[in-house]
């Protein structure tokens, strides 16, 4: 392969060769690079992979994007990924992979998965969007950047972000203080990720105008809100009730990105959750967009991947267990 800027091959080498390195390990290819010019060694299907990937890095370098060793990973991610599973908008003809990203004035940030890639293109094309999976793959992240972006460019008048104060075997008035010390703790990844969209100037000066609110799930009843982006984060620990009562919520020129684990449902034992609820009534419903995340769209430290994904079997195999179970029982019941 032969790049014609020097300056942007470099770039797409990274210091030491990082990004060079971790394709070599990803792919299973051996490159050996000579200024501007590499040289691939490795199977056909390999070699086919690690050239989808160095040209979409440096068509990012061309358009004035940093290349750092996130998108490096993002691309092989996404190259190692069957085309079907992508966005039509996510490969270009030339068979070059073109992430989906979000630009605020602080930083831009760029799809690492194809289910990342649909669930950033699904926040302009739904009003209401489900971001529904385990930890670790973005789900609230992104939500908080568009909000940012769309907030940034003045297409709204503010964002809303909201949670549920439930949490496993806590209750609010155990902690002390007043309410907003109380509810701040089950709120801070909401700031969390605000902090890295925005600069802090702005969050402090928009938290005290009520450009950003931030608020527990019960303080949205009564209100409509219009000009927002509303988010609802940890919506598995919301009752059916709750749910309906924030959905509704939604007023003129408003969007709404709901997110959960339905794995991870912290109710009282009995209590059914208003977030499996609403997927049932609700997908395949107009203007609706359920996107999916699972273990391989994990972005986190890699180990976290292959802990969600034995979680996710340990627990499969119980509830098949349990079902089973419960059919014997009821299929006795019947026979008696």
């Amino acid at each position: 392969m032969v790049f014609d800027d020097n300056r942007l091959v470099s770039e797409l080498y990274g210091e030491f060769d990082q990004n060079i390195a971790l394709v070599e390990q990803r792919l299973d290819v051996h490159i050996t690079p000579r200024g501007n010019h590499l040289m691939l060694m490795g199977s056909s299907a390999a070699l086919d992979s690690a050239r989808r990937v160095l040209e979409s890095l440096y068509d990012l370098l061309e358009e004035g994007t940093k290349v750092e060793i996130g998108d490096v990973d993002a691309t092989i991610r996404m190259v190692q990924n069957d085309d079907s599973r992508l966005p039509a908008s996510s490969t270009r003809k030339s068979d070059r992979i073109r992430m989906a990203r979000i630009a605020t004035r602080k930083s831009t940030i760029g799809a690492r998965t194809p289910a990342q890639d649909a669930y950033i293109r699904a926040f302009e094309a739904n009003g209401l969007v489900f971001g529904i999976g385990p930890a670790g793959t973005g789900k609230t992240y992104l939500a908080v950047a568009h909000a940012a972006s769309r907030l940034e460019r003045g297409e709204i008048e503010r964002i809303v972000l909201s949670r549920p104060a439930v949490e496993a075997g806590e209750r609010l008035g155990f902690l002390p203080g007043d309410m907003k010390d109380k509810v701040d703790p089950y709120l801070r990844p909401l700031y969390d990720a605000l902090h890295d969209m925005m600069h802090p100037e702005n969050i402090e000066r928009g938290l005290v105008s009520g450009t950003i609110e931030v608020a527990p799930l019960a303080f949205m009843r009564g209100r409509t809100l219009s000009n927002a982006v509303i988010i609802l984060d940890e919506a598995q620990n919301t009752t059916p009730m709750q749910m309906k009562m924030f959905l509704t919520r939604m007023g003129e020129n408003s969007s709404m990105i709901v997110t959960g684990d339905p794995s991870q449902i912290d109710l009282p034992r009995g209590q059914s959750s208003g977030l499996v609820e609403a997927l049932d009534l609700l997908t395949g419903l107009e203007g609706v967009n359920v996107s999916r995340f699972t273990h391989k769209d994990v972005v986190r430290h890699p180990l976290v991947a292959r802990i969600v994904k034995a979680y996710d079997q340990q627990y499969g195999v119980r509830r098949n267990a349990d079902a089973g179970a419960l059919s014997g029982e009821v299929t006795k019941g019947r026979t008696s």
